[in-house]
């Protein structure tokens, strides 16, 4: 049992760590511009909002999901 918990913590603190790092290189990518390993990540995000909103009732709920992953 104890092993279970130190995996699922050892997760949850990546997970963590990239979302930070997602949220750092959106501010990265829309203050610098065309910056390396970054320049994508806005772009990529408004594409997926796009999507989900041409998606109608079924991209709300894909929304819901993803949310409820990062609470």
């Amino acid at each position: 049992m104890k092993m279970l918990s130190g995996f699922t913590s050892t997760v949850n603190s990546l997970t963590h760590v990239v979302i930070a790092l997602l949220g750092l290189g959106i501010v990265v990518s829309l203050l610098g511009g065309n910056v390396p390993f970054v320049s994508g990540i806005a772009d990529n995000l408004i594409g997926l909002v796009q999507s989900l909103g041409d998606a109608g009732i079924v991209g709300l709920i894909a929304a819901i999901i993803i949310l409820g992953f990062y609470k």
